[in-house]
């Protein structure tokens, strides 16, 4: 990352956790904050900023530990910053008991942190920030990826969810926005985007277009310089098998199906409120799957009140059976304001855990059958860069996949003779797989 000196003795260190839409909304604070000099050393940082995650039990604990740990190591007169969705979520409570945090934010001012940051002081905007065209960011993590946000809150009514308390409705982007932030991104040298929202499928019919995603598929098709894409987080009630055709017939966007199904009981889905039944679900699932060279992601919650035995078994039978390429697994999270949080049919914690390790055996199975199946293929990939396993080893990435979450693959030789250049495309086979790791020679 490049920052300007105007303040060379100013150091920042920035923690963003949860999701790849925190690291963008992070990633505005790094734009409004470039007068600070970045450092991965928290004992000489001015200011300390963590971008907090407020969605389960396990994501919470991290961002207080996280806070808590900077605050041991920062020098004397260092300003320590809470951001975020859990500060938001819990900023009453917290800005009373966490008397270690100088300044507290929500997700309304992002934008506004070098004010906050200058001022020493907390605020919280009651309007969801949504990042534009017009706003400057400091992309972290790639030369040649960058993530682009859909639109922020979310319309749906997912009974273990709260994200709709503290993020609000559904908020999209202007289409306009959007095209012209990829556009100047790619004036930066970007040429590999995914598009990112709670629920990216429902773009645009806040303001009543249903075919929101699609119209912005076919315009960023047109686009000169994106070389590739994928979308991130479908949602089953809001996706038409039209999406799933326009995807496979785009010359940009991947045909990367990421729709996180949560189950696939069909009563266990009406207590969920997750919309479309379980035939219409399955229908969707076979056209991602059966749409050449697709690639399909999922996630899972197991131990939601009211899961029984057999819900659990009916849900372990399809994820044995569909092949999915990749998929999580998540114990249910009691969270407040929820429908599920007021449930009476609570599952025991033990049981959860229980579950949540057999699901997660057959994941790890799945996974790596899927892995195995690449090795003797050819496809391209994007190179990164130097692995962390050894200097001797690049890594790459499948165009096909997202960053960091679909896997990592080591380059070990190359049959050209050229100098490999980090970022760009190459063609290449795999020749075996090691652990849950891919080794790929790049082809002449």
């Amino acid at each position: 990352m490049k920052f300007s000196t105007q303040n060379p003795d100013k150091y920042l260190h920035l923690v963003s956790l949860g999701c790849t839409k925190n690291l963008i909304d992070s990633e505005i604070m790094l734009g409004k904050l470039q007068a600070y000099k970045m450092t991965d050393d928290p004992t000489v940082a001015d200011v300390l900023i963590v971008n907090t995650c407020g969605f389960i039990d396990s994501a919470k604990e991290e961002s207080i530990n996280t806070l808590l740990d900077l605050h041991d190591l920062r020098k004397k007169e260092s300003v320590l910053v809470m951001a975020g969705c859990l500060s938001q979520r819990y900023k009453d409570d917290l800005q009373e008991e966490l008397i270690e945090v100088d300044i507290f934010t929500g997700v309304g001012d992002y934008d506004k942190i070098d004010q906050l940051v200058n001022e020493k002081r907390s605020a919280f905007t009651d309007e969801v920030f949504l990042s534009s065209d017009s706003h400057d960011r400091i992309i972290t993590g790639s030369s040649y990826h960058a993530y682009v946000k859909l639109s922020e809150g979310c319309n749906q009514k997912c009974s273990f969810c709260a994200i709709p308390s503290f993020k609000g409705k559904l908020h999209s982007r202007t289409l306009e926005s959007l095209l012209k932030e990829v556009k100047n991104l790619i004036k930066n040298g970007y040429k590999d985007f995914s598009f990112v929202s709670q629920d990216s499928s429902s773009f645009l019919r806040d303001i009543g277009i249903k075919d929101g995603l699609e119209q912005l598929i076919r315009e960023v098709d047109k686009i000169e310089g994106v070389s590739t894409c994928r979308i991130l987080y479908l949602y089953p009630s809001t996706t038409e098998l039209s999406l799933i055709k326009t995807i496979e017939n785009s010359t940009t966007f991947m045909n990367y199906f990421d729709m996180p199904l949560q189950h696939i009981s069909s009563s266990l889905l009406k207590t969920m409120k997750r919309g479309k039944g379980v035939e219409k679900l399955r229908e969707l699932m076979l056209a991602m799957r059966n749409t050449p060279n697709s690639f399909v992601r999922t996630t899972f919650i197991v131990g939601h009140p009211g899961e029984t035995q057999e819900d659990f078994e009916e849900l372990c039978e399809y994820l044995e059976e569909f092949g999915f390429d990749r998929s999580n697994v998540f114990s249910y999270s009691d969270e407040e304001g929820t429908k599920a949080y007021d449930s009476t049919e609570k599952v025991e914690q033990e049981l959860i855990d229980e579950r949540a390790d057999i699901l997660g055996d057959i994941i790890s199975r799945k996974t790596q059958e899927s892995l195995e199946a690449e090795v003797g293929q050819e496809y391209e990939v994007y190179v990164d860069g130097e692995s962390d396993e050894h200097e001797y080893l690049l890594s790459a990435r499948k165009i096909l996949w997202a960053p960091d979450i679909d896997g990592e693959i080591y380059i070990n030789d190359n049959e050209t003779e050229e100098q490999i250049k980090f970022g760009q495309k190459y063609r290449v086979k795999i020749t075996e797989l090691s652990g849950d790791k891919l080794l790929a020679t790049i082809l002449k």
